[in-house]
């Protein structure tokens, strides 16, 4: 039952996403920049893990929220990782 409401929260991020993007000028690049700041965000907190101490674990869900929405995803995921 658990992973059932993962897919639909995973779904409709990706529908509002693709929404979003559909509404620019070039969509593809907007999803693909969006992608590439989320996953370098990611990179960038891996590689500053020793010197500050803040970590989010690499697995499905920090991967899907860093290439589905992007640098703003991360940092969400910092503040509930923050409050929980």
């Amino acid at each position: 039952m658990n992973s059932w409401w993962c897919l639909v929260g995973a779904g409709v991020s990706l529908v509002v996403v693709g929404r979003c993007a559909a509404h620019q000028r070039h969509p593809l690049r907007a999803l693909l920049g969006a992608a590439i700041c989320g996953l370098g965000t990611l990179a960038l907190l891996a590689l500053l893990e020793p010197l500050t101490g803040v970590a989010l674990p690499l697995n499905r869900l920090t991967g899907f929220v860093a290439v589905v929405l992007g640098m703003p995803g991360v940092i969400a995921l910092l503040l509930l990782q923050l409050l929980v």
